[in-house]
């Protein structure tokens, strides 16, 4: 039995009812006024230096994720410190948290349960990779122990100055993990310009330094690195994600 080929009309169809580009939405809830205030930071200003807020981590990390895709080994290289120490920031803050629930289950026959915002802030987390996602992952943890950490002193179970010290803590791991994104300039290099010594690599290599072996040769790259696809694809990403990671930080948002 023959079958005739798929007419154009018939082409054009299936063309026409194919599913378009797949949009996710995702809000994060911020109970604490410390945590807000770190979404935003505080830019440079006289007497007054620069905090990294998420926004603004979420800004930095565009160039390096159009780098990553096409193909420049310090992009990689920023991908795995990032990554790295976001880990270790969210290990820390994890371990700060279990010290103040092991404060309150110190009391005996009470049962004291962490306090909620009775209307807390909501942030639409409009980012265009995953390390800004995990970057507000590390706030929420934030979030949370600074909510543990006041019920803990409200009820007297821990008292008001290793409350503060534990805070000013965590605050400072969450901006050091956020600080890692500065540093890299995208200089349009490639892994072909590395090898083959080109002026693009030696001005790399001036303003950003040497890298490990195993990351010039691709065999070291972040979990969630992006798939390799060239310049051009990078820069449409880029583009693309013009509008999103918005950074309209207030210069006095957050308290030195």
């Amino acid at each position: 039995m023959t079958t005739s080929a798929p007419s154009a009309q018939q082409d054009n169809r299936s063309r026409a009812d194919a599913p378009g580009a797949l949009r996710s939405q995702a809000t994060m809830e911020i109970q604490t006024r410390q945590a807000q205030r770190l979404v935003y930071g505080r830019m440079t200003s006289e007497g007054k230096h620069e905090i990294v807020g998420l926004l603004r981590f979420a800004a930095m990390l565009r160039p390096i994720w159009g780098g990553s895709i096409a193909d420049d080994p310090y992009a990689d290289w920023w991908l795995v410190k990032i990554e790295r120490e976001l880990m270790r920031a969210r290990d820390q803050l994890k371990e700060m948290e279990s010290t103040v629930e092991q404060h309150l289950t110190g009391a005996p026959a009470v049962n004291v349960v962490v306090a909620q915002s009775l209307s807390p802030a909501r942030l639409e987390l409009n980012f265009s990779n995953p390390y800004a996602f995990h970057g507000a992952y590390l706030l929420a943890d934030y979030d949370a122990l600074v909510r543990a950490s006041l019920t803990a002193r409200h009820v007297g179970l821990m008292d008001s100055q290793t409350s503060e010290k534990l805070l000013a803590l965590g605050g400072r791991v969450l901006r050091s993990a956020y600080e890692t994104a500065k540093g890299y300039r995208y200089m349009g290099i490639t892994r072909v310009d590395l090898a083959q010594g080109t002026a693009k690599a030696r001005k790399a290599l001036e303003a950003m330094g040497d890298l490990p072996q195993p990351v010039i040769a691709g065999e070291l790259r972040a979990a969630y690195a992006p798939r390799v696809r060239g310049a051009d694809e990078a820069a449409a990403d880029t583009e693309e994600s013009e509008d999103k990671d918005e950074v309209d930080a207030p210069a006095d948002e957050v308290d030195a």
